[in-house]
């Protein structure tokens, strides 16, 4: 590459519009996907969480200066919405099948073959973490390596089935109401952010809610259907080879989830960072919590941020609140360890 590769300068304002949009039709219908960077360059492909699109569950990732360099300077961004879920969505034809877990999947191999993509990096969050860890299962040569935010693995508990079961039935009879939409922020935020009455609730959790209203409660509903219905995938995890980096936000109401997920990882190529004071979204809650150990992670592939953008002031991670077994030099690319990231709460505001 280039000397004209040894620095991008990219402008946040254009982040989100300077994408284009792609409607591939599928074996199990249309999936919209947005397309953001130079597309020779390695594909680093994302899935949201349940009711969300790209800009709602990683935008705020995207807008942090730092992460946006290193993301954007070593990859094309291929952003996969759920059906649906796209921004200006339609309500799907009430005739068309609900798509299984399986489906969402094959969908996604689909979206590469149609962009010629080999093996891909892949972030999802929640219900997209199962999807693309499913994904890598059924077709392991297509996926360089796992980014996973408060991630799902096992079948639905009776707890989450029940609750799940609760949002399905306000979806048919009152649509996006304002219980719903509790139900939904207590899945993604953690309660500092939510507000309370003393405090008011973030920015970030109001343009998520926003965002909420957009969308179309029967291509949720049919979204949930299918996470409702998942299997347990613990048995295949051993099986990846990829490397795995797991977040997870310590008051996430997955946070035994991923530490499940994590224990039954092959350990020679899985790490677990815990976010102190963090829900589920640490994409959107404290994306620069995510900076460092990204940075490690991605140096395992010999990518790094250009050298302009070495230093990184404003994120609250610096190497003296890492593990030090993350600066090891077997977490450098030949071996991830197991770690805990603490982060001060200060940072959560």
């Amino acid at each position: 590459m280039g000397e004209a590769c040894d620095f991008v300068s990219v402008d946040v304002e254009k982040i989100h519009p300077g994408g284009k949009e792609h409607v591939i039709q599928t074996g199990h219908g249309s999936v919209s996907v947005i397309v953001y960077g130079d597309r020779d360059k390695p594909a680093l492909i994302t899935y949201p969480d349940l009711a969300l699109n790209y800009v709602s569950c990683f935008q705020g990732l995207f807008f942090c200066p730092e992460a946006a360099y290193l993301l954007l300077h070593n990859f094309c961004v291929y952003h996969i919405s759920p059906p649906g879920h796209e921004l200006g969505a339609a309500s799907i034809y009430p005739e068309d099948p609900i798509l299984t877990v399986d489906d969402l999947a094959d969908q996604i191999i689909e979206i590469l073959n149609y962009f010629g993509l080999g093996a891909v990096m892949c972030m999802g969050v929640t219900a997209g973490a199962y999807i693309l860890t499913l994904f890598a299962m059924k077709y392991r040569e297509r996926v360089l390596g796992l980014i996973l935010v408060s991630p799902l693995c096992k079948a639905p508990s009776w707890t989450e089935w029940f609750y799940n079961k609760v949002m399905l039935n306000l979806l048919y009879y009152y649509g996006m109401c304002g219980l719903l939409k509790e139900c939904l922020l207590q899945r993604y935020f953690s309660k500092e952010v939510r507000g309370s009455a003393e405090f008011p609730e973030s920015d970030t959790v109001q343009a998520c809610s926003r965002s909420l209203d957009e969308r179309k409660s029967a291509n949720i509903s049919r979204f949930l259907q299918a996470i409702n219905r998942r299997p347990d995938i613990t048995d295949g995890l051993k099986r990846l080879r990829c490397r795995t980096l797991i977040f997870v936000g310590e008051n996430s109401p997955f946070h035994t989830e991923a530490i499940h997920m994590t224990s039954k990882l092959d350990r020679r190529y899985s790490a677990l960072v815990e976010v102190q004071a963090c829900g589920s979204m640490v994409t959107e809650e404290q994306p620069h919590a995510m900076l460092i150990p990204l940075e490690y992670f991605m140096m395992g592939y010999g990518l790094y941020r250009p050298s302009q953008m070495n230093s990184s002031p404003r994120s609250p991670l610096s190497p003296s609140c890492i593990s030090p077994e993350l600066l090891s030099p077997e977490s450098m690319g030949l071996k991830l360890k197991p770690i805990k990231t603490r982060i001060s709460p200060e940072y959560s505001k």
